[in-house]
């Protein structure tokens, strides 16, 4: 009988809280600080992004291209072979 009712206790708490936490996050209010509250970030990011100094740009000419020589002599190397060179 116990065991009943403290079930019974447990689902009317899980009930209520659902039913409280889904009013509040649909009603107005919320819907009107939560749209307050992302349109004052975009006005931030907005303004931020005003002062923010642009950088020159220092990477030209870096990149040094090599050319691709189809030489057939390759040294094949075996992996235990190198081991026992260095040794």
């Amino acid at each position: 009988m116990i065991r009943e009712v403290k079930y019974l206790f447990f689902a009317i708490i899980i009930i209520l809280f659902i039913f409280f936490v889904s009013k509040y996050y649909f009603s107005d209010s919320h819907k009107k600080k939560s749209y307050r509250s992302l349109s004052n970030i975009d006005k931030k990011i907005n303004l931020y992004s005003k002062n923010l100094p642009v950088l020159t740009s220092d990477t030209k000419n870096i990149i040094e291209y090599v050319k691709k020589t189809n030489s057939k002599k390759k040294k094949k190397y075996l992996f235990w072979e190198l081991i026992d060179k260095n040794d």
